[in-house]
């Protein structure tokens, strides 16, 4: 007859049957990554065995990981591994077609800027030859008004300069006359006498 279990016995049971299956499915990860001849990192392994990442650094597992990465750096690559990398030539033409690439890209950048400063410069003028015009439309308007003025103060002065004159001619016949009756009036009173 067996004991009854707690709950808490049962669960611990659970979580232990779950960890060595995650650590089985790890370590079985492992095995089949280096039997394809892929690389073996720790985030690699933890990404395929679909496992959280600090699995895969617990004791018993990093170590065997960790085996399987010195084991692949000791070993020249695998004849698919080599199909799959290339040549010094090839990457030397890979090199130059990059160059060529990157010219290319420099000097259709420095066309696209060239084209970009013309439109702005050209946007810069039609907003500063706007403005201009709307200034000189602004001073042909004041100027007119004080040409007008101008006019307008240059007849009133001269209506003023020929009033002075009237006046100036008023007030030399008025002097002329009172002239006149002073000496009628000096000379009425010694005649009398």
């Amino acid at each position: 007859m067996t004991a009854k279990r707690t709950p808490r016995e049962v669960l611990a049971e659970s979580r232990r049957r779950d960890s060595r299956e995650k650590r089985s499915k790890v370590l079985a990860v492992v095995d089949e990554m280096a039997a394809r001849g892929d690389t073996v990192s720790f985030a690699a392994v933890a990404k395929a065995a679909g496992v959280s990442n600090w699995l895969v650094y617990a004791e018993g597992v990093r170590e065997h990981i960790e085996a399987a990465r010195k084991k692949q750096a000791g070993q020249p690559r695998r004849e698919a591994q080599a199909g799959r990398s290339s040549s010094a030539a090839s990457l030397a033409t890979d090199l130059e077609l990059s160059k060529q690439q990157i010219t290319a890209l420099r000097t259709e950048r420095d066309q696209l800027k060239t084209a970009l400063q013309r439109q702005l410069g050209q946007q810069l003028d039609q907003v500063g030859a706007a403005g201009l015009v709307a200034r000189v439309d602004e001073l042909t308007r004041q100027h007119a008004a004080l040409t007008a003025e101008r006019d307008a103060l240059r007849q009133e002065k001269a209506e003023l300069e020929g009033r002075l004159v009237e006046a100036e001619e008023d007030l030399a016949a008025a002097r002329s006359s009172l002239r006149r009756m002073i000496r009628a009036e000096n000379a009425g009173p010694a005649a009398a006498t």
